[in-house]
């Protein structure tokens, strides 16, 4: 494992959704200070917003394993009466929710969707609980068109997360790679920077796929076998489309 030692940068890491870890890095370490910070919030709701494949998803499953949050998601809000979303044991002080994609939620434009949230927003508030609520734009930017709901929203703390940038990026092939007890070069990592689809779901499932490429080949990971794995996964994550595209959902 020397490469990998030798390519290790000095970003801590964090637990996340079992085995996974969250890397720190510049784009992303107020937004994890905030999770870091609960539940001593200065206020009850926080919003983290940022581009796709930035990360939110993951930290928000960080925050929710922390809090013991109840996840609702935006399709709930379709037909639901929200205290059947968090049921009856919201009245413990305490309560935490998470809620993702809240502008997909908003949206719609739907405002019975917009009643069904204020109900939720002022019954977690009530149970003096508190919400983390995920978006790709700040609530500022959230449509929303009632009154009552939207300054609500407007309150809530909002930090940003930035797109992952190559020193980030590099780090998570790290250690996708030592993960799986794989020894990979330098080369290799800088040939996949400017290739790759910028999201951690993305680079899990290539890394996936270099590994059983190098299994089935019996080879070593070279530069010309990563090229075989991009080139059958599709252009999706060829370099063409990886550099404006930050990834798909968080």
């Amino acid at each position: 494992m020397a490469a990998l030692r030798q390519l290790t940068l000095d970003l801590p890491q964090r637990p996340a959704l079992g085995r996974e870890d969250f890397v720190v890095a510049p784009c992303n370490e107020t937004a994890v200070a905030w999770i870091d910070r609960w539940p001593d919030w200065p206020q009850p709701v926080l919003a983290v917003h940022g581009p796709p494949g930035a990360g939110k998803s993951h930290l928000a499953q960080v925050w929710r394993r922390a809090s013991r949050a109840q996840e609702v998601s935006p399709e709930a809000f379709e037909t639901g009466d929200p205290p059947e979303l968090v049921g009856p044991e919201l009245a413990g002080e305490g309560k935490a929710v998470l809620i993702e994609d809240v502008d997909r939620l908003l949206g719609a434009g739907d405002p019975a969707r917009e009643e069904r949230l204020l109900h939720l927003y002022n019954l977690v508030l009530e149970a003096r609980g508190q919400i983390l609520m995920t978006a790709a734009s700040a609530p500022a930017r959230w449509p929303c068109g009632l009154p009552d709901l939207r300054s609500r929203l407007a309150a809530a703390h909002a930090v940003a997360l930035g797109p992952p940038d190559d020193r980030l990026i590099e780090a998570l092939l790290i250690k996708l790679f030592s993960d799986r007890q794989l020894r990979v070069s330098g080369p290799v990592v800088r040939y996949l920077l400017p290739r790759v689809e910028r999201s951690f779901a993305a680079l899990r499932a290539l890394v996936g796929a270099i590994d059983e490429a190098a299994l089935s080949n019996h080879r070593d990971i070279s530069v010309s076998l990563v090229r075989r794995v991009l080139e059958t996964m599709g252009p999706e994550t060829a370099s063409e489309a990886g550099e404006d595209d930050h990834g798909s959902r968080n």
